[in-house]
């Protein structure tokens, strides 16, 4: 069967010109020899990146970090070393009620934006991730930062990236798009859910579609994918077809679900940031505005 070809433009956060350098990482002689004065360090305020005028990241050196800061190896680029350092606290709420970071995702050109998703979603774990979750004891950062090991019992622990489904679902050239409580007005965007343990990707959506909007679906095809660093998540954007567009809403999911016309999103697409009477498309920088695009040019 031919599959659709993935969207075009490339995904926020995706792209990034970093090498990673993984027979690096795993050399702690190599390693130490790029801790000198011409590595680079990425310069944050916790999980915030600094940003200069221009709109671009900015980076410091060695002498500006302190001399017990934890440091993970990003990789090599412009044949640098580029780290970042480990804050002293991970997340501590859902990215929509991070506006500074929204504002500082508009500034950043697309390889700084993939450059600081990926340090952002290291070092946020690594911060989350200071004691052994089989023993309790501390661990200590290794292999560059792609590791935590603990001394107590000998567990090695990796960051983690959750698979999340985000998905679309037609019926009779409409579009089902769901809202969140926390959503801006008129905002509404793809159904989307972590998959869980035991499941494959067709079978999650599937599921979170039933659960969220109370609707089978079929041909669930894969589309494209985004790197999305609030945490650390794998978006995994895929279309569906439903036969019966009767609707039962999950109301602790879901705020408001309904079908959407393909004139209505052309609607709302030329509309751009200003959106209709019915709908604002989602940004650019969500995944969903990719698929909804994808789908509205086929």
């Amino acid at each position: 069967m031919h599959q659709p070809a993935a969207p075009a433009p490339l995904m926020a956060f995706a792209g990034s010109p970093i090498d990673r350098a993984d027979h690096i990482r795993v050399d702690d002689a190599a390693l130490g020899q790029l801790l000198d004065w011409r590595a680079r360090v990425l310069v944050m305020d916790g999980l915030l990146p600094g940003v200069d005028d221009t709109g671009s990241l900015i980076w410091g050196s060695l002498a500006d970090v302190a001399p017990e800061a934890e440091l993970v190896f990003l990789g090599l680029m412009d044949g640098k070393a580029h780290f970042a350092p480990v804050p002293g606290d991970g997340a501590d709420g859902p990215a929509y009620a991070m506006p500074r970071a929204w504002q500082i995702m508009q500034l950043l050109s697309p390889p700084d934006l993939a450059i600081y998703g990926g340090a952002r979603s290291l070092v946020d774990w690594h911060a989350r991730h200071r004691f052994c979750a089989r023993c309790g004891s501390p661990t200590k950062l290794v292999k560059g930062g792609w590791q935590r090991h603990c001394d107590g019992c000998g567990a090695d622990h990796f960051p983690r990236t959750d698979p999340v489904t985000i998905m679309l679902v037609e019926h009779e050239d409409r579009l089902l798009l769901g809202r969140q409580p926390r959503f801006p007005p008129k905002m509404y965007s793809a159904l989307a859910g972590f998959v869980e343990p035991g499941e494959t990707i067709e079978e999650a959506v599937a599921r979170e579609i039933h659960e969220e909007a109370g609707v089978r679906v079929r041909d669930v095809r894969y589309i494209a994918s985004q790197p999305w660093p609030f945490p650390s998540q794998l978006m995994i954007g895929c279309t569906s077809v439903a036969d019966d567009p009767e609707l039962t809403i999950d109301t602790t999911e879901l705020e408001d679900a309904r079908w959407f016309t393909r004139a209505e999103l052309e609607e709302a697409r030329a509309a751009g940031e200003a959106g209709t009477d019915l709908l604002y498309f989602p940004r650019p920088f969500a995944i969903a505005h990719h698929l909804m695009c994808w789908w509205l040019d086929k």
